[in-house]
């Protein structure tokens, strides 16, 4: 049977730890609390589970309070997780029988990650795969009977263990500001976290972070370094924080430009929503229907979903045909019902 490390970064969580180590710390050999500036109860609430509670001033980098906690770890695997997450009954035995006969070959275990959509996070699946379970000390092996190399890639097994995803709250007003910040200081993103602010900006931003925004993505758009997928995703920001500042030149100018390519549901609905916002109805119709059933989302499913559906429906009810806008609204429920 192996050993594990639990190292958790918390602030403030209160509302969930106990939940959260009241499913797992039974399955733990250690566990290794890392506190970046707790003002509540979360402290004391972690001293009921484990002595090794370190205080670690914050940053403004998630990576150095993670890797601040994985270096206290002394197990041979090392387990993250985050304080609303949850193990119920049927995975917390999925999980121990995975401790007890995971093959020490095994440098990562991942697990599904489940509940997504049920609490606005920023991703567009309800149910995928994360990187859980983490070996502390790596081995390294030769392979190859002739021109023999060291084999880097890391051994990765799919577990079927699913870990609830509880939060009480969403973090996009904590999470829009960290990337506000290294905007203001001129950080270029990688492809990943482009990602993932576009995607918080889509399924959580107000209109206020889409022209903070700005910025960022303008330069994404001058970048001759930035992928296919990026562009795209720099095309949906900038556009939708040009209309929200009515600025109908450029806003035109960077939609038509992702249309004339590959487009996608997130462009469509920007356009739909131009001309819901001018009255034309027929018209936004035509583009609404592009965003749900033409294109594809990028960003947020339901840009490409029940959003448009509804739109067309309201479209529809304000042109007088409540026939049609029932069956959109009708539409729109039996997408939602289905997801």
């Amino acid at each position: 049977m192996i050993s594990i490390s639990l190292c958790m970064i918390v602030k403030n969580e209160e509302q969930v730890l106990s939940r959260c180590l009241s499913s797992i710390s039974d399955l733990m050999d250690e566990i290794i609390i890392v506190d970046t500036g707790s003002n509540d109860c979360t402290k004391e609430i972690a001293r009921k589970f484990t002595d090794k509670i370190y205080d670690f001033t914050w940053t403004g980098n998630f990576s150095d309070a993670r890797n601040f906690s994985f270096s206290k770890a002394t197990k041979e695997y090392i387990y993250c997780a985050d304080a609303d997450e949850v193990l119920d009954e049927a995975n917390r035995k999925r999980f121990l029988l995975l401790k007890q006969t995971l093959l020490p070959e095994i440098d990562i275990v991942q697990m599904f990650y489940c509940n997504q959509l049920s609490y606005n996070t920023i991703y567009n699946f309800d149910k995928e795969y994360r990187p859980k379970l983490y070996k502390r000390l790596r081995s390294f092996f030769w392979e190859g009977a002739i021109h023999e190399a060291v084999r880097l890639d890391p051994v990765i097994y799919d577990s079927d263990v699913e870990i609830l995803h509880m939060p009480t709250g969403e973090h996009t007003s904590r999470d829009l500001k960290a990337f506000e910040t290294l905007g203001e200081k001129g950080v270029r993103l990688d492809k990943r976290l482009h990602n993932i602010y576009a995607k918080e900006l889509f399924i959580s931003g107000k209109e206020e972070d889409f022209i903070k925004a700005l910025p960022v993505f303008l330069k994404s758009l001058s970048d001759t370094t930035r992928t296919e997928d990026e562009i795209a995703e720099a095309f949906c920001v900038v556009s939708k924080a040009y209309r929200l500042l009515a600025d109908v030149g450029n806003f035109f100018k960077y939609a038509l430009k992702n249309v004339a390519g590959k487009g996608c549901s997130e462009i469509c609905f920007e356009l739909g929503a131009y001309y819901e916002g001018i009255a034309d109805y027929e018209e936004a119709i035509i583009w609404y229907y592009n965003a749900a059933f033409e294109t594809e989302s990028i960003l947020n499913i339901h840009l490409g979903g029940d959003l448009p559906l509804l739109a067309i429906a309201n479209c529809y009810s304000k042109l007088g045909l409540t026939e049609d806008a029932e069956k959109y609204q009708s539409a729109a429920a039996n997408w939602s019902a289905e997801q």
